[in-house]
């Protein structure tokens, strides 16, 4: 876009035009926005719009291969085809661009549903006519606080990372919360000009309990008459810098010490400014700008805890303004809670504070969508992640276009819930280890995925040798990705905790932006077709095994087939040089003892005196060899031994593990060639159903409804949880209501250094729920 020169006018004459906008950034996909909303506060503009997505997906499907030779020709057909889903988009920008924005969505705007634009905040008024003669859209305003609620509402149930704890003094900065599965009740503290303090019991149901006319705006008016400064950010900056206790008066002060009597430290301030009454000096500005940001937080924080008090609520979320995000506000409201309640109250931040208003009068504006009907999921491709202003975190200055901030949410196919058979889904954390806190592992991790980046474009570029523009998106995709991982060196925190699945997450986010929807798709094939053929010879092999034998052959070919995993590179390189590899050398490769033998010989002993489990439900993981020869022969000893098994893969590519959609072909084929499959599957004794998930690892609390409604309906008793991705860098210790196995091969030496292994070793975790 080019530049817009010139100021503006008609009684906004102060406004910036002459920013430039990089469309493939901001205001992605306006062509196909549906509706729209704003929230304009004093300083910053929240657009949110709805719009349709067109991305490429790949599907399979059967041949028909009735009357034909089918020994040489492809197992399933492979085909890429255009969808469309919905995607929410929230862009953040100063108020000084906002005619620039405004001109930029007129000239771009295609065409949309709807002749009126929800609007809410104080700007909605100042800005009403600009806005209506721009776009041309009529401005329906919406009530401030109930737009925050919902909005509020509505990033607790959708991002799983969302909410998070402020400790200065802590390695990491950012301690993010374990999403509660019922987010009610809860105080939300709105920190703007003033203060708004709101009780929320339902989706519905929420009062406005108090308030104080001292806030952000008390800050800047006071902070601007003590500083001579100019901007509120600016204030924020002097305080960081500053010194209260050269300006309070503190208790130590007064008595000479600490009052052990009435339990008072010899650092709390006994007198905001109390110290200027009586000494004969000038105060530096960052010493005043430190001590009124300390009595105002301390004011916010004692109402605050007065109102969690009164209505017994212990959860307590800041946002507005006088937040955003800084490291000295954060601070100083942390301290103040965890001080006026003596610990038993924390202070809680949401990542996406800012754009609370404009999700709300979105939501206000969509009821025909009722978008509350369906999950959202962050995409990480397309949104900027929290950014620290703190010079110690974030040295590097941001450009002017880093301005503008970025949030987008894709709607997913069906409504995601917690596995049933969490023993707390409140305490559930699904991954192993916390990479932003672990700053060795998160080294480790990040140099890792960024080694293997080329690797994964030329694998992108080489899936679609057809299209002649593949090796310029593949590089798109490489660069964008390695800007991501850049900016996760320097805000592990971006995204909310960093993980390896949240890793893996984000290059599948990249790779779908630049329509590369299954890189491994030709793979899985090829390896789904050469498993096939031996699938009745390892049947034969095993059945002519005594039942011990048969019992330890079963776990060590599971095993065994989850090795061919292309998500790891001590794997890749094996499968890249050495075409032959396969099932036999992949047991010989496995380091079984003694990682084996305690956990097995208890699931051995479960299995000669127990009942049979009534239904077993298996989370499978990668495609060919594993499903196939590794996965399947366990499922048939499960059901003759009178187990119902519930399947569960995928419901879209990620790596080469298997879809749901390949997996009914897979199926298909071995219930022709065995009787025990095929009647398994006619009498609905073998379900196979998707997990609502598109990535390597496995979120518990996120799984397709209607998994969780089967796992109910069939009352299961044993989960296993097959694959490194799924069993080791997530749920290695989660708790279950019910048995469960965790069985995968560590296939990364570091990691396998770091458990006291070799490369190669295995896990094979039997538990039982304590009684």
């Amino acid at each position: 876009m080019a530049e817009r020169g010139g100021r503006g006018s008609g009684g906004h004459g102060s406004l910036d035009k002459s920013i430039t906008l990089p469309p493939d950034e901001i205001f992605r996909n306006l062509e196909n926005a549906k509706r729209f909303a704003i929230d304009i506060g004093g300083s910053l503009t929240k657009l949110a719009y709805y719009s349709t997505v067109q991305h490429k997906v790949a599907r399979v499907r059967s041949f028909d291969h009735s009357g034909k030779d089918i020994e040489n020709e492809p197992l399933y057909e492979i085909s890429v085809q255009e969808e469309i889903t919905a995607r929410l988009h929230f862009i953040k920008f100063e108020n000084t661009y906002i005619e620039t924005c405004l001109d930029f969505i007129k000239d771009h705007l295609v065409n949309t549903e709807t002749k009126v634009i929800k609007a809410t905040g104080g700007g909605a008024y100042k800005f009403k006519d600009l806005i209506e003669k721009k776009l041309g859209l009529k401005v329906d305003k919406e009530d401030v606080m109930t737009c925050l609620i919902k909005g509020c509402n509505f990033v607790l149930r959708n991002i799983p990372h969302e909410v998070f704890a402020y400790q200065k003094d802590s390695d990491t900065e950012f301690r993010f919360q374990t999403n509660h599965p019922n987010i009610f009740p809860y105080l939300l503290v709105n920190i703007g000009s003033g203060v708004s303090i709101v009780k929320v019991e339902t989706e519905d149901k929420f009062e406005w309990i108090g308030g104080s006319s001292i806030g952000g705006g008390t800050f800047w008016g006071l902070g601007a008459l003590l500083t001579k400064t100019k901007k509120f950010d600016e204030l924020l900056q002097l305080a960081s810098k500053g010194q209260h206790t050269n300006v309070d008066m503190l208790v130590k002060d007064v008595y000479g010490g600490a009052y052990q009597t009435l339990g008072l430290s010899g650092n709390l301030i006994a007198s905001s400014f109390g110290k200027s009454t009586t000494a004969d000096k000038e105060f530096s500005k960052e010493d005043m700008a430190k001590s009124l940001l300390h009595m105002i937080s301390n004011d916010i924080g004692q109402l605050a805890c007065l109102y969690a008090k009164i209505h017994n609520l212990d959860k307590i979320y800041f946002g507005g303004f006088f937040i955003r995000g800084h490291p000295v506000t954060m601070r100083t409201i942390t301290y103040s809670i965890n001080f006026f309640s003596k610990g038993e109250v924390q202070a809680l931040f949401l990542r996406h504070e800012g754009y609370l208003g404009a999700i709300g009068a979105f939501l206000k504006g969509a009821e025909q969508d009722n978008p509350n009907q369906y999950s959202w999921g962050e995409n990480y491709a397309g949104s900027s992640g929290l950014m620290s202003t703190s010079p110690d975190v974030y040295p590097l200055q941001r450009t002017r276009s880093g301005t503008f901030d970025m949030l987008e949410m894709d709607r997913l196919e069906r409504p995601l819930v917690n596995l049933p058979l969490l023993k707390d889904p409140s305490t559930y954390i699904p991954d192993t280890v916390d990479l932003t806190d672990d700053a060795m592992a998160r080294k480790y991790w990040l140099t890792c995925f960024e080694e293997a980046l080329d690797g994964v474009a030329k694998r992108a570029a080489a899936s679609q040798p057809d299209s002649v523009d593949a090796l310029e998106r593949a590089e798109k995709f490489r660069q964008k990705y390695w800007n991501k991982l850049q900016t996760l060196r320097q805000q592990p925190f971006a995204y909310g905790t960093l993980t390896v699945r949240s890793l893996l997450d984000t290059r599948e986010h990249c790779l779908n932006e630049f329509n590369f929807p299954d890189p491994y798709s030709k793979v899985k094939q090829k390896e789904n077709g050469i498993a096939l053929k031996c699938f009745q010879s390892v049947i034969e092999s095993l059945d002519s095994l005594g039942w011990e034998e048969r019992q330890f052959a079963l776990v060590k070919g599971l095993l065994a087939g989850n090795v061919f995993d292309w998500g790891a590179k001590a794997v890749s390189d094996v499968l890249e040089s050495e075409p032959q590899f396969g099932f036999e050398e992949a047991k010989s490769k496995l380091q079984e003892r003694p990682w084996l033998e305690d956990s097995y010989s208890q699931w051995l002993e479960r299995l000669k005196e127990g009942p049979p489990h009534k239904c077993a439900l298996i989370f499978a993981d990668n495609s060919g060899i594993d499903i196939i020869l590794g996965v399947f022969p366990f499922v048939r000893e499960l059901l003759s031994r009178g187990t119902e098994v519930i399947l569960a893969c995928n419901s879209g590519p990620a790596l080469n593990d298997v879809t749901y959609s390949e997996s009914l072909i897979v199926a298909e084929r071995i219930a022709a060639m065995d009787p025990v499959i095929q009647s398994a599957l006619k009498e609905e004794k073998l379900l196979l159903v998707q997990t609502g998930s598109s990535s390597p690892c496995l979120d518990l609390s996120r799984l397709d409804k209607g998994l969780a409604v089967l796992v109910r309906e069939r009352k299961t008793d044993l989960v296993i949880i097959e694959g490194m991705g799924r069993a080791i860098h997530t749920n290695y210790y989660a708790a279950l209501k019910c048995e469960s196995l965790k069985l995968a091969v560590i296939k990364n030496s570091w990691l396998a250094d770091r458990l006291g292994g070799k490369i190669f070793s295995v896990i094979f975790k039997y538990e039982v729920p304590c009684k």
